[in-house]
């Protein structure tokens, strides 16, 4: 199973935990299995009524930054990383 960092302002949809471990062979599969345990997450990370990710989330797979998306291909032992994207002045 994929390893998922859950970025901190997301944590209390998965009871503090900031790794958990998720089955799926894309991220769009991984994220749908995270909200089956920890419903309401999915809805924190994709934008409401859109397969893709929030804007202000940045996707990293395996230490690289992906611009595929909920398509990007994922192998059991993945690291999946959603960043909050940094604004500001």
């Amino acid at each position: 199973m994929a390893k998922v960092w859950i970025p901190a302002l997301l944590r209390r949809y998965t009871g503090g935990r900031a790794e958990i471990q998720a089955e799926g062979t894309t991220v769009g599969e991984v994220i749908a299995s995270l909200d089956r345990c920890y419903p309401g997450i999915a809805s924190r990370l994709m934008e409401p009524g859109q397969e893709r990710l929030r804007p202000n989330l940045m996707l990293v797979v395996d230490g690289e930054v992906s611009r595929q998306g909920l398509r990007h291909l994922v192998n059991d032992d993945a690291e999946i990383h959603f960043v909050p994207a940094m604004s500001g002045g």
